[in-house]
């Protein structure tokens, strides 16, 4: 076959529905392949046997060994992404045969699997990695979380994404954080607030991780974990966090942690339609997009300069030959921390890199560096018809970005 030394196939991507197909198959001869992603689809024979049973079993037993047999020869594998597309499903006993084949297996993302698919047992069975992203996982649970963080397998993780797991109570990012040594960079994006347990004492810092490097924070529902991870920083829980990034910083609470920062808005941030409203003293606002994000703490900065932080005067032998006003500023002299709200792609708005930028599915190919739109800027109805916001063009997506 051609290209027996492939060892990536990125842009396309099929789904992939416990059906014979060619593509996969020549795949699965490739011996030297590094990284893959899996796309499970819906197929219709087990969609049948989902109504009249519950799993396990719902795979028959040549799905199931065609499967397994896909990764006989990636002994070279490192990375490895599982996605279920359209109630795809593979079951959890498969996840756990499949997981083991893979000697060389080193960073794994697992996303949007039915509880009956991936949950904790399956969680367990992780076999050692350095990256782990868990995404949509309705099986995963804050106890399985902490006896995965507890366990041998977890020690050597040094990046951790969890995504859209709803995790309820600080205590269990506490325990992770504590119990991951080796962890450099943590991603924890949800809509609810985590919170103290009731009846708990808190003692700051309340999370903390000697090693952590950086963090995304993306909690969108207003509530005290902002305040807590401030407070956390501020008693040293994160002596080495170099950077922080916080899209959903409600009050500003985590910028203020962080060193100062006179300009965070990018240049392309203009053509941006994202609106901020004014922001009056202890209003809360929430913005996810980074664009959004970042206009939002850029107005922070502008409306602290507005006041006058401290005064220098200037004096000899009782007269005052000058006074010097200072104006205000967000964040904290003295703080290692970079308050960081660029994309990991290059022109994305998001704050989370999805299958989509892996697939190139929303980026331009273009033989330019980006595509300006100036060859419609000539129309008649001049600015007032014409505008478009620049897009730079694909380029490949270096695979660390997921975790």
């Amino acid at each position: 076959m051609a290209c027996p030394n492939l060892e990536a196939l990125v842009g396309f991507q099929l789904v992939y529905s416990h059906k014979f197909d060619r593509l996969t198959h020549a795949l699965s001869t490739r011996r030297k392949l590094k990284e893959h992603t899996w796309i499970i689809g819906e197929n219709s024979d087990i969609s049948l046997r989902c109504n009249t049973q519950l799993a396990p079993g719902l795979m028959d037993a040549e799905q199931v060994d065609s499967f397994l047999h896909f990764h006989d020869a990636w002994g070279s594998l490192t990375t490895l992404f599982l996605q279920s597309h359209r109630q795809g499903i593979l079951e959890r006993d498969v996840f756990i045969k499949v997981l083991n084949y893979l000697p060389s297996l080193q960073h794994l993302c697992i996303s949007q699997f039915d509880m009956d698919d991936f949950d904790d047992i399956a969680l367990q069975a992780l076999p050692p990695l350095q990256s782990l992203r868990l995404q949509d996982l309705e099986g995963v649970t804050f106890w399985g979380l902490l006896d995965f963080a507890r366990g041998f397998h977890g020690q050597g993780i040094r990046s951790l994404s969890l995504i859209n797991l709803n995790i309820t109570y600080l205590s269990v990012l506490s325990n992770l954080l504590l119990n991951l040594k080796n962890l450099r960079r943590f991603k924890l994006i949800q809509d609810s607030s985590p919170m103290v347990e009731p009846g708990d004492l808190v003692f700051q810092p309340i999370v903390a991780s000697p090693r952590l490097e950086f963090m995304h924070w993306d909690i969108v529902l207003p509530g005290s974990a902002n305040e807590n991870l401030a407070n956390s920083i501020r008693a040293n829980g994160f002596p080495n966090l170099r950077v922080l990034r916080a899209p959903s910083d409600h009050d500003g609470l985590l910028q203020a942690v962080c060193r100062p920062r006179a300009q965070i808005l990018l240049s392309s941030d203009k053509y941006s339609q994202a609106q901020v409203p004014g922001i009056a003293p202890g209003q809360i606002i929430s913005v996810r997009m980074l664009s959004g994000a970042r206009k939002v703490a850029q107005k922070r900065i502008e409306e602290a300069r507005k006041s006058v932080q401290f005064k220098l005067t200037v004096e000899e032998e009782g007269v005052v030959h000058q006074i010097y006003d200072f104006n205000g500023f967000i964040g904290t002299i003295g703080s290692k921390i970079t308050y960081n709200l660029e994309p990991d792609v290059l022109g994305s708005d998001a704050s989370l890199v999805d299958l989509g930028d892996r697939t190139g599915g929303n980026k331009e190919v273009s033989l330019k560096d980006s595509c300006t739109g100036m060859w419609n800027a000539s129309h008649h109805g001049g600015k007032r018809w014409w505008s478009h916001v620049e897009r730079y063009r694909y380029q490949p997506l270096d695979l660390q970005k997921f975790f």
